[in-house]
């Protein structure tokens, strides 16, 4: 265990603030996903025109 129990007080205030972190890097990584997805179908599928 810790022997500052002023740590565990830091600890809990860490956790207390939630995971914003973890939310803003799955928003950035998502965001750049559907970015690379929306510049394959532009440059990719419709140039290739419809399929017949």
């Amino acid at each position: 265990m810790n022997e500052d129990p002023g740590e565990d007080e830091k600890v809990d205030e860490i956790v207390r603030s939630g995971p914003n972190g973890a939310i803003a890097l799955a928003g950035i990584s998502t965001a750049i996903v559907i970015g690379i997805w929306f510049w394959f179908y532009f440059a990719v599928f419709l140039p290739r025109g419809v399929i017949q």
